[in-house]
């Protein structure tokens, strides 16, 4: 059974810096492209930032570029998001993602998500 779980999530002040990890186990996690999510109270879930299978290609919802970076360790089986001058508008609940659609087969999994808040 492919299980996400994550961690490193906590409170800090505006400025400061988290990283957050998941782990995948049970899984392929050389194979999946992975995705890093949040939800704000009262809001949509929103993408954050997503990286290519190898960590070769990353993007970023434009409010964390050049704030945030995403990155991959398939020997450690582990994705994470370094977020740096964290701001108040960047809290909420962060959920890993590892998707892949193999001609329509589809496997789609998701950590149980880690809370960040962001306050002085």
């Amino acid at each position: 059974q492919a299980q996400l779980v994550e961690s490193g999530g906590g409170l800090v002040q505006p400025g400061g810096s988290l990283r957050l990890s998941c782990s995948g186990l049970g899984m392929l996690f050389y194979t999946y492209p992975m995705n890093w999510y949040r939800q704000a109270p009262g809001k949509e879930r929103e993408l954050v930032a997503r990286i290519s299978n190898d960590g070769s290609s990353t993007n970023y919802t434009e409010s964390v570029k050049g704030r945030f970076t995403i990155s991959k360790d398939n020997v450690e089986r582990t994705l994470y998001l370094q977020m740096n001058s964290l701001k108040p508008e960047d809290t909420g609940v962060y959920l890993c993602n590892a998707y892949l659609n193999l001609g329509g087969l589809v496997y789609d999994y998701w950590g149980q998500g880690t809370q960040v808040t962001v306050s002085s």
